[in-house]
């Protein structure tokens, strides 16, 4: 990757007033020419830059500061999901796009076990009973020997995948294509959801959101799934059919939610989700432990690096697929 300008490079930022920049903006620099800005101030910054961070990670500012581009090669993104920013003129472009791959697999992955042991173990309903005073004694699920699904073989399907399997269930791992894949054996494809899904009693969804995956559980793939099934999802809210899992838990086709992230968020008032017994609700959250922004300015500036030394950074997207994809050592992506 080979950069070309006359002098310093240049970076703009972007973030809000209640985000702020980066904790480590005094490195960044160090190392090139940096201008912080605001959606409202993009247009005006990006001419002349060469590198943009999406410190607002959820900021869809560039499509419609795209006009105002000249130079620009590459766009990092402080967030796993590159959802919000992917646009056609972006995708048909030659800047490079790379994400936040890696910061946030292990800390999804233990809210996804997390969720999994409450369920089995009923701490939602202690806690319930609890405020009620009641004494109720009951007899819980053993979560080793039981069966989860998790769709999305990334970086966080993987982590989630593993940590599972810690705890003694039975996992298996859906993915665009049926492979083997050394880390996680035998994957199955998610076109072949339905078969899988009648088979196991949780499902975890940590696929990214693109146009293959948009509403992969709707009305058909919940009514597959054993009224005892537990949905976890931590991918991206439009994965699933909301009005149809509304329906699934309130006729008793399903057994529960956890759901870490929506259609539109914040989560409306007014959304059946927010007074369901069976429903747990946390706000876009399960990978932000404390430091995470530190790790995710950190993972920039290594990145900086690289790119300032001719190389190409880690984690670059593809932007036809819309996610940067992980291959474990000495095994082609798929």
């Amino acid at each position: 990757m080979t950069q070309h300008w006359s002098g310093r490079a240049r970076v703009v930022v972007l973030t809000t007033d209640e985000v702020g920049p980066p904790s480590n903006l005094a490195a960044l620099e160090d190392l090139a020419d940096v201008v912080v800005t605001d959606a409202r101030g993009l247009s005006d910054a990006l001419p002349g830059a060469h590198v943009l961070l999406m410190w607002d990670f959820f900021s869809t500012a560039l499509a419609d500061a795209w006009d105002s581009v000249a130079g620009l090669q590459w766009v990092h993104v402080a967030a796993a999901g590159v959802d919000t920013l992917l646009f056609d003129g972006l995708r048909e472009s030659e800047v490079v796009v790379s994400n936040a791959r890696g910061v946030f697999d292990r800390p999804i992955a233990e809210f996804v076990a997390a969720a999994v042991l409450a369920h089995d173990k009923q701490l939602h309903e202690s806690k319930r009973l609890q405020r009620a005073q009641v004494w109720q004694h009951r007899e819980l699920t053993r979560t080793e020997g039981s069966r989860a699904l998790v769709v999305g073989a990334g970086g966080i399907g993987r982590a989630c995948a593993q940590m599972l399997g810690a705890v003694g269930m039975e996992v298996t791992v859906a993915a665009r294509t049926a492979r083997e894949d050394s880390e996680l054996g035998r994957v199955v494809a998610t076109d072949d959801l339905l078969n899988h899904l009648r088979q196991v009693d949780h499902v975890v969804l940590a696929a990214p959101l693109t146009e293959q995956t948009r509403g992969l559980i709707g009305a058909q793939q919940l009514a597959a799934m054993k009224p005892t099934a537990h949905l976890v999802n931590v991918g991206r809210g439009p994965l699933v059919d909301e009005a149809a899992l509304v329906d699934a838990l309130r006729d008793g086709r399903i057994a529960a939610a956890t759901l870490d992230v929506f259609e539109n968020e914040p989560l409306p008032e007014d959304h059946p989700f927010w007074t369901m017994e069976h429903v747990h609700v946390s706000a876009h959250m399960c990978g932000d432990v404390v430091g995470w922004r530190d790790g995710l300015a950190q993972q920039f500036e290594d990145n900086l690096r690289r790119w300032l030394r001719g190389e190409s950074p880690h984690s670059v997207v593809d932007k036809t697929l819309g996610f940067a994809a992980t291959t474990p050592a000495g095994q082609a992506a798929s």
